[in-house]
């Protein structure tokens, strides 16, 4: 006899309710290997009883095994789907965080490229306005000079009628007398001929 005859009593109605299905259909199967033979016959004299009362157990427990292997088979299909549901969602979330990377490293090339037209924007109009104010000033500078330059001639030209001026008073008073008289020379000396000092 094998370990599963120390499984269950020999007594027909006396099938232990903790045993399984498993353990039912083999001791029937042990049953009937290590049965005694019938003389000059390939039949096996087996007690129907006790074969019975283990078929009869294992089909009873047969449904109570089914509906637990069911109901784990089921058990494992909701976990595979309550992780397949987190992958996804994991998934998901690292899609949109992914997405919205993408987008401020978008926007942040954006920005830069905005900044970047400001400022040469701004560089330009600075150049354009640099340009502007030195040919201003170069306006201004060129009609001061034209005015002081007519300023100039003026004032040479006012020194020489004055030049001229003066010799022919000096020749009219060379003329009058080789001495002048002493308020001749007063004035002559009161007058400031820049040329002569």
């Amino acid at each position: 006899m094998s370990d599963f005859s120390s499984d269950l009593p020999q007594e027909p109605g006396s099938v232990p309710p903790d045993l399984d299905v498993d353990t039912l259909v083999r001791r029937s199967l042990e049953i009937v290997n290590t049965a005694k033979t019938m003389p000059l016959s390939a039949s096996v004299l087996v007690s129907r009883d006790e074969l019975s009362e283990l078929l009869s157990a294992a089909l009873e427990r047969l449904p109570q095994e089914i509906r637990q292997a069911r109901w784990l088979l089921k058990e494992r299909d909701e976990f595979l789907a309550e992780r397949r549901r987190e992958a996804d969602a994991l998934m998901e979330e690292v899609k949109v965080q992914a997405e919205r990377m993408v987008s401020r490293a978008e926007i942040v090339r954006q920005a830069n490229q905005v900044a970047q037209r400001i400022l040469d924007d701004a560089n330009e109009d600075a150049r354009r306005m640099r340009h502007e104010v030195e040919d201003y000033c170069d306006q201004r500078l060129a009609g001061m000079e034209i005015v002081l330059d007519r300023l100039m001639r003026t004032v040479k030209s006012g020194r020489e009628k004055l030049q001229a001026t003066s010799l022919t008073a000096t020749e009219v008073v060379g003329t009058a007398g080789a001495n002048p008289t002493s308020e001749e020379e007063s004035s002559e000396d009161g007058f400031f001929d820049q040329d002569r000092a």
